[in-house]
Parts: C-alpha cells; structure tokens; sequence
C-alpha cells in the first residue's frame, strides 16, 4: 500500500479507530462525555481531511476514490455524524440511554457512508451500504427503556436482512453477465439500449428492489413509521439525512455511467408515482408528529426517485443537491423534537400546542425545517424540488413532474398544520425552555444553511455539475 492509497483512505481509518478508542475508553472509564468528545473529535477530523484533494484520485488496490462527488458527501456524512452526536449527548442524558456503545456506533454507520461514497466497484458499495445499515439496526433499538423500540428495531433488522440479500443477489446475477465488479463496466454492459439479457434484468430487478428498501420506497417502507416512532430523534435525523442521502448517491454514482436509462425506466417510474401518493395520502391522516415526518420522507424520496428518472435533464445533479439539502432539514427538525421532547413535549400533534411560546428556539428551528420540507421559498427544500420538476420537464417526463407537483401542494397542509399548532394555538403548559449551548448552535445553523443553500445554490449545483459530467 503506497502513501497516495493511505491518504485516500485515512478518513475511514480515522473513523474506524475512532471507534474503537471510543469502545475501549468506555470500558475502563465512566464518564459518559469523554466518549462523545472523542467519536465528534473523530467524524470532524475525518470530514475536515476528506475535504483535502489528495496527490492521487484513485486507490485501484484498494477499490477506493477520492473524486470531487466523494469528497463532497465523505465531508457530508462526517460532519453530519459530528452533529448527531451532540444532538444525542443532551438527549440521551434525559432519557437515560447510557454506554459507549451509542457513540461508536454511529462512528461505524458513518464509516459505512464514507465506505459506500468511496466505493469504486460493487462490492465496496455493498459493503459499504450494510456497514451503515447495521449501525443503524442497532441504533433504532438503543433505548432499551421502551419496548416499541426493540419491536421497531426487530422489524428494521428482519426487513433488511431481506433487503441485503436482494442486493446480494443482483450484484452477484450482475456479475455473472459481465464478469467484472466495476461499476463503469457494468452499467455500460448491462443498461445499454440493445442489451435484453434477463440475467441483467434480473439483476437490476433484485437491486432495485434492495435500494427500494433503504430509500424507504413504496411497496417497501412498511418499516420507516415504526423506526421514525421508536428510535431517538439524532438517530432519526442520521437515519433520514444520513442513510437516505447515501442511498442516493449509490444510484447516483451508478446512473452516471449511463446516458438513458432503458429497461430501469418504468420501475423507477413506478416507484417514484407511488412513493409520492402513498407517502403524501398517509401523512395527511397523521396525527403523531413522528409518524406524520415518516410518512412525507417516503414521499420526499419520491422526489429524489424523479431526479433519478430524469438523467437527460441533469437529474443527477439535482438529486445529489436534494439529498444534502433533505439531510439538512432533517437534522433541524428531528434535532428540535428531540429538545422538545426533552422539555416535555408528548408525540400527539396536540402535545406542541403553544410550544412556539413557551420554547422559542427549538420551536422556531421546527417551523423554518417544515417550510422547507414543504418547498416554501426561500429555503432549500423550494431549490431542491425545482431543480427536480426542471429536470423532469426537460427529459419529457411531464406527467411525473406534474404529479410531483400537486403532492408537493398537498404536502403543505399537513407541515402548516403543525406550525399552526406551534404559533397559532395556546397549550395548557406554560413552562421555560430548557436547551443546552450545543443544541442552539446546532438548530441556528441548520436553519442558516437551509436558508443560504436556498438563496445561493450556485456553487454547490456548479460543483455537482462538473463532477457528474
């Protein structure tokens, strides 16, 4: 292994030992917070070196890269997972989640991210995809206190145990037709116009419906209310922003070998048109916040399915900007449940009536978050979902982005509803708001780049279009 490869895998070896420093010094320590400091010491030192531009982009022993596209989400995840964590130890400590494993654990998640965007053929991305996915089996079942977490876990674990071995199994037909891992090679192979291989179709079918299970798509999200309900909201926010953005950028970096997408078309179309209804249509009828935001990431990810679906439009370059915008807003709006759980906020809508009152900054930070899952300008969530409607109009998929658009509209009746509860309506409960330095640093800042990234997207889509072109 020369110097060049280290460098470009030293952000996973940091989080790796990061790890396990974290595993060790909580078995002969017992302060809580010495384990915390070190796992965001670890995901900020690994996202502030993938920031760096190495001498050499490829590492072809070690089947790892180190393109713009994976600098650019290495850094994400990283600086995510750093957030998280904070989020958590203020958390945690009120619901009484304790143990080094917490920490550690989303160092491993993060690990398998930084894995997954690194990747340069299919088993390193599928190594990648279950390292992070297993994390977060564990993590959806850490609060041991509540037995619906257990149960949400179980459902997690069985349901992606499924998943990986449809995506094991597509990898593995994939491979057969090809006799190569190498992701240019087999999308060029296996997804041109006069290829009708069914041992390729069926491949893709089986990884289709694999990645269907991680981005929480319908037929397969039964899972994702359950996980969302149960699992602490730093996890929840990892999970949405983390897992899913990664999720994306695994068809983004295997669509961008292809110039059309021929037989993927209409499954792909499929499951964009019915994420979006189902997703919309049952979120409507929620009345738990929780299960209500699980609902509208089924539908967001319909969103992101539609980018996919309109590769000739630069769809691509909207999906991979939607994905770091949805991870944003995630983190601002499960990272102000969870404080507003922490003061007492119950998971019925009716339980945050009044709260804009009595808890002003995680409340504030929960508004700015829906108005961006709603696609109200000028926030990113608006940016986002016009680059994916553009997109879609461009590749001649109107029907899609006129679909897309009226469940968009629809959407803003259920996230208004709950502002309305935060503002426009006096609870019972006339308490101060209890939030640490950390948390409010955190939420304002994930507002100010939900706002920044809506008002000034230039740079980031520039940078996206030159990497995916």
């Amino acid at each position: 292994m020369s110097m060049a490869d280290i460098q470009i895998a030293l952000p996973l070896l940091i989080l790796a030992i990061g790890a396990l420093i974290t595993l060790i010094c909580g078995a002969i320590g017992r302060k809580q917070t010495t384990g915390y400091l070190i796992a965001v010491i670890a995901a900020v030192g690994a996202g502030l070196w993938s920031m760096q531009t190495p001498p050499a982009l490829l590492a072809p022993g070690l089947g790892l890269s180190a393109s713009g596209l994976t600098r650019l989400f290495s850094a994400y995840f990283c600086f995510m997972a750093a957030a998280v964590l904070l989020f958590s130890h203020s958390y945690n400590r009120y619901r009484d989640i304790a143990g080094e494993e917490y920490p550690a654990t989303i160092l491993f998640a993060t690990f398998g991210m930084v894995a997954l965007a690194s990747a340069t053929n299919l088993l390193l991305l599928f190594l990648g995809l279950e390292a992070m996915t297993f994390g977060f089996y564990i993590l959806a079942a850490i609060d041991r206190e509540q037995d619906v977490s257990s149960e949400a876990g179980l459902k997690y674990l069985l349901m992606g145990a499924l998943s990986a071995a449809f995506l094991a199994f597509g990898i593995g037909l994939l491979y057969c037709v090809r006799g190569s891992l190498g992701i240019s090679e087999i999308m060029q192979t296996t997804l041109a116009a006069t290829v009708r291989d069914p041992i390729a179709l069926a491949g893709w079918g089986c990884l289709l419906i694999g990645m269907a299970f991680k981005l929480s798509l319908v037929p397969a999200h039964l899972w994702t209310p359950d996980v969302y309900e149960a699992a602490p909201p730093p996890v929840v926010a990892f999970l949405s922003g983390g897992s899913k953005a990664a999720a994306v950028l695994l068809m983004v970096v295997l669509l961008v070998h292809v110039a059309e997408l021929g037989t993927l078309r209409v499954p792909l179309f499929g499951l964009a048109l019915l994420s979006m209804l189902v997703g919309n249509m049952a979120a409507l009828r929620q009345n738990r916040v929780r299960r209500m935001l699980a609902y509208s990431s089924i539908a967001q990810m319909g969103y992101g399915v539609v980018a996919l679906v309109s590769i000739q439009g630069h769809g691509l370059q909207a999906a991979a900007f939607y994905a770091i915008g949805y991870g944003i807003m995630s983190l601002a709006a499960f990272g102000a449940i969870g404080v507003l759980e922490a003061n007492g906020c119950g998971a019925e809508l009716d339980d945050y009536r009044g709260r804009g009152f009595t808890q002003p900054v995680a409340s504030g930070a929960l508004a700015i978050s829906l108005f961006a899952l709603a696609g109200i300008p000028p926030t990113v969530g608006f940016t986002g979902k016009f680059l994916i409607f553009a997109a879609a109009i461009r590749t001649g998929e109107n029907a899609l982005a006129i679909l897309g658009i009226l469940t968009a509209a629809v959407s803003i009746y259920y996230y208004l509803r709950l502002v309305a509860a935060l503002y426009l309506q006096r609870g019972a409960a006339e308490q101060t708001e209890s939030i640490s330095i950390n948390d409010t640093v955190l939420l304002a800042l994930s507002c100010v780049l939900i706002i920044l990234l809506g008002i000034f997207p230039a740079q980031l889509l520039d940078f996206l279009k030159i990497q995916l072109l």
